[in-house]
């Protein structure tokens, strides 16, 4: 396997993603490879400062509280109305366990596709090499990504003035591989994630901000302090991401989507 194919996997492999001869393949090149090697020590570095800088969010308190009273055995508080029935004993000690976890769940676990889109674009904001090929408008990034990913992404917008295109690099989505063009408006900086939309979880997404782009619907979630616009255009899944204000980032999903 050489330095381009090695590459591709690594932040597979960083994820425990990769078995058998494939993963054998990979840390085989690693072991006579000192320059893959420091590509794959930077992008680890990279990886545990995000992890140290993103935002996490604690359990709520009934839980823990809940969790620690199980574990030092202190029974349950139960009225006194249920403790002669066995079955409602157990209701009634569940009941705020399961209520708290519902809870936790509900305000802890943001969907998925959002996360990732906003990691991706801190990878590129903090990345060492964040654009691999200048732009000369889109006709000259998009035949750049031949050969580099399994589809063939589809932006027909060129940018302009008002959101300048900078370049492309190649990237990953959840589970796979993602062309990422990098737009600016002003000093802030724009990704759009182009992948294949097939086995994504597109239902888990909140539909509370649905938005029009052209002739497809979007849905528009901030999360972090980073604004992050999700639709599907056929085959293809779309992620534009930044901490632009919300009206300027639509603008410009709008010129993308529409073109």
């Amino acid at each position: 396997m050489d330095c381009t194919g090695t590459r591709d996997y690594l932040l597979d492999r960083q994820r425990g993603a990769l078995t058998g001869e494939l993963r054998a393949r990979v840390d085989s090149h690693l072991a006579e490879c000192e320059s893959c090697r420091s590509e794959d020590a930077a992008d680890r570095e990279l990886s545990a400062a995000l992890q140290r800088h993103l935002s996490k969010r604690r359990a709520p308190e009934a839980l823990r509280r809940s969790i620690d009273g199980r574990l030092a055995g202190e029974p349950p508080r139960i009225p006194w109305v249920a403790r002669r029935t066995p079955w409602v004993v157990a209701l009634v000690a569940a009941l705020p366990l399961a209520a708290a976890f519902l809870l936790w769940v509900k305000t802890s676990q943001p969907d998925a596709m959002v996360t990732e889109a906003v990691n991706d674009h801190l990878r590129i904001l903090y990345g060492a090499h964040p654009i691999e090929v200048e732009s000369g408008g889109v006709h000259q990034v998009k035949p750049w990504f031949e050969g580099r990913v399994d589809f063939a992404p589809t932006v027909g917008f060129g940018g302009d003035d008002d959101f300048p295109l900078q370049g492309g690099a190649v990237a990953y989505f959840l589970d796979r591989k993602a062309a990422a063009y990098v737009y600016k408006r002003h000093l802030h900086v724009v990704t759009l994630f182009v992948y294949q939309a097939e086995g994504l979880p597109w239902s888990t997404v909140p539909t509370t901000s649905s938005i029009s782009l052209g002739h497809v619907r979007a849905k528009a979630l901030t999360t972090r302090g980073f604004h992050v616009i999700l639709w599907r255009d056929g085959d293809l899944g779309y992620a534009l991401v930044s901490d632009l204000d919300p009206r300027e980032l639509e603008m410009l999903g709008s010129r993308i989507a529409g073109s």
